[in-house]
C-alpha cells in the first residue's frame, strides 16, 4: 500500500513533519508512507492551468496513484497554512480533475499546546470534505505537547500516543484496502 504524507509546515525542524516520519516507523509492513515537498509549488493561478508546472504534475500524479494521503498540519492564525491551501488547489485542480476525490484520506496536527492544531484540522476537514476525499473521522489526532510526545531524536516516547497513532494508520490501512 502506498500513501503519500504532506506536511503542512515548510519550517526545517517542523513538528508535524516529525510526527510524519514518526508514522513512516508505525506503519505496518506492507504500507509504505511517503513524505513529499510542496514548498517547491509555484503559487497558484487559474492561468496557469492548461500547462500544469512540472512540480505540480509529479505531485497529482503521485496523489493519484496513492492509496491513501495523510495530511499533518501546524495552526496558524486560526487556519491552515497558505502552503497547504496552494498544494490542495493545485492537486484540485483543473475543474473536474480533482486528484483528492475519493481518496481515504487521514488528518493530524501536533504542537506545543495541548490542541493547537484543533482549529486548523477543522477547516482542513472542510476543505476535504469538499473535495470529496474520504476523510477519517476517528480518531481525530489533535496531538501535543509535542515536548510530552516526542524525544530530542524525534522518537514517539508516549505510549498512549503511539497506540492511538497505530489505531489510525489501521484505519487508514482499512479504508484504502
Amino acid at each position: 500500500m502506498n500513501v503519500i504524507a504532506i506536511s503542512g509546515s515548510l519550517r526545517k525542524e517542523s513538528l508535524n513533519t516529525v510526527l510524519l516520519r514518526a508514522l513512516q516507523l508505525l506503519a505496518p509492513s506492507d504500507m509504505q508512507i511517503e513524505i513529499v515537498e510542496i514548498g517547491n509549488l509555484p503559487l497558484y493561478s487559474q492561468d496557469t492551468e492548461t500547462a500544469f508546472p512540472k512540480e505540480v504534475r509529479a505531485l497529482k500524479e503521485k496523489i493519484e496513484a496513492a492509496d491513501g494521503i495523510i495530511m499533518a498540519t501546524p495552526e496558524y492564525n486560526r487556519s491552515i497554512p497558505g502552503v497547504l491551501k496552494n498544494a490542495i488547489d493545485w492537486i484540485s485542480r483543473p475543474y473536474g480533475e480533482n486528484s483528492f476525490a475519493g481518496k481515504p484520506t487521514l488528518i493530524a496536527g501536533v504542537s506545543l499546546g495541548k490542541i493547537g492544531t484543533a482549529v486548523a484540522q477543522s477547516h482542513l476537514r472542510q476543505i476535504m470534505l469538499h473535495l470529496n476525499a474520504d476523510v477519517i473521522g476517528q480518531p481525530e489526532l489533535y496531538l501535543g505537547p509535542a515536548q510530552e510526545i516526542f524525544d530530542a531524536d524525534g522518537n514517539i516516547n508516549n505510549e498512549s500516543t503511539k497506540e492511538l497513532l497505530v489505531k489510525a494508520l489501521g484505519i487508514l490501512f482499512d479504508r484504502a484496502s
